[in-house]
C-alpha cells in the first residue's frame, strides 16, 4: 500500500484525555491535523495546541487520507463512521481508519468488512499506558488489520507509542487491549484486597507495597497505583471506572463467544459493574478500593 505521509491530511476524531494529547503529539510532528471533539473546550485546547479544529466529524474528514479515531467504545467508533452522518461517506477508497479507541473486537471485524467494500482499509490500534504515557509519546500499541496498512502508517503510530505489537487479524488489537484490562484490573482488585486485610490485621500500607513490589505479588497496580492513588484514598488517577468495567465486559464477552470457560474474568466484570453502578460513571478506577471498603463485612471466624 503507497501512501505518502509527509503530504497525508489526519483526521483525528475524539480529543478527550488521550486523543487530545495524541493529536498534538503528531500536529508537534509537522502532519495536518483537523481534529473534531464535540466538547467546544477540547477543540479549543487543540487550535491552541497548533492543530485545526473542525466543526464536525465530516468536516474534518473531508479529503482525508488518514481518520484516528479515539472515541469511548466501538459504539461510538460505529456511529461516527458508518452511521447515517457517518465519515466514512467522504473518504475516497484507500483511506486508512485507525480505530485507537477500546472497541469490542467481534464488531471491529464487523466494521472492517463494511468499510471495506467502499474500499476503505480498516485496522485496530488501542493503546494502553494512560494520560501521562499519551503526553510523552510512550504508549503500548497494539495493532491488528491489514499489514500493508499498518506498515503505511507506523512513522505515525511511533510518533505516539515506543512499544508497538503487530497483534494480528483485525479486532485482534481490541481483543488483546480488552484481555490486558482484565488482568489489570484482576490485580488492582487483588492488591486494594490485600491492602485492606493486612492494615486490619496491623501490617504497614506503605511496608506492604514495598515488599510486593520486591516480590512474587508485584504488578502494575503494586507499582504504580497503591502509593499514589490508593494508600492516600485520592483516586485521582485519571482512567475512570467506566471505561475500566466497559473494556471489562469486552473480555468477559469475548470469552463467551470464544466458548473459553472464564470464571475468574466474569467475576471481575461483575465486580466492576456494581462499582460502577454504585459510585457512578465519573469515579476514578482505582477508587474500586472504595467500593471494596464499603462492602458488607463477613463474620468474624
Amino acid at each position: 500500500m503507497s501512501l505518502d505521509l509527509s503530504s497525508a491530511r489526519i483526521a483525528f476524531l475524539g480529543l478527550g484525555k488521550m486523543g487530545l494529547p495524541m493529536a498534538s503529539r503528531l500536529v508537534a510532528a509537522g502532519w495536518t491535523v483537523i481534529g473534531f471533539d464535540p466538547s467546544r473546550a477540547a477543540s479549543e485546547a487543540f487550535a491552541a495546541a497548533g492543530g485545526r479544529a473542525a466543526h464536525s466529524a465530516r468536516a474534518a474528514a473531508e479529503r482525508a487520507s488518514i481518520v484516528v479515531t479515539m472515541l469511548p467504545d466501538g459504539k461510538a467508533v460505529r456511529a461516527v463512521l458508518a452511521g447515517p452522518d457517518g465519515v466514512a461517506g467522504c473518504l475516497a477508497p484507500g483511506a486508512i481508519v485507525i480505530d485507537m479507541s477500546s472497541s469490542a473486537p467481534v464488531g471491529t471485524r464487523d466494521l472492517a468488512r463494511e468499510l471495506g467494500g467502499a474500499g476503505i482499509v480498516l485496522i485496530d490500534a488501542p493503546v494502553s499506558g494512560g494520560v501521562k504515557r499519551a503526553v510523552d509519546g510512550t504508549l503500548a500499541i497494539m495493532v491488528g488489520g491489514d499489514e500493508a496498512a499498518a506498515a503505511a502508517v507506523r512513522p505515525l503510530l511511533e510518533r505516539l507509542g515506543t512499544s508497538l505489537f503487530e497483534t494480528g487479524p483485525v479486532g485482534s488489537g481490541h481483543a488483546m487491549k480488552a484481555l490486558n484490562n482484565y488482568v489489570s484490573a484482576a490485580g488492582l482488585t487483588a492488591a486494594c484486597e490485600a491492602l485492606r486485610i493486612g492494615t486490619s490485621f496491623g501490617l504497614d500500607p506503605e511496608l506492604m507495597t514495598d515488599i510486593l513490589n520486591v516480590s512474587t505479588g508485584r504488578n502494575n497496580s503494586t507499582d504504580v497505583k497503591l502509593k499514589p492513588y490508593v494508600i492516600p484514598k485520592s483516586y485521582t488517577s485519571g482512567f475512570s471506572m467506566a471505561l475500566m468495567a466497559k473494556d471489562l465486559r469486552t473480555a468477559d464477552e469475548l470469552a463467551r463467544h470464544e466458548g473459553i470457560p472464564a470464571p475468574l474474568s466474569h467475576a471481575v466484570a461483575s465486580l466492576w459493574q456494581d462499582a460502577l453502578a454504585d459510585l457512578g460513571a465519573e469515579a476514578d478506577h482505582t477508587a474500586i478500593d472504595a467500593f471494596l471498603a464499603a462492602l458488607p463485612a463477613p463474620a468474624r471466624e
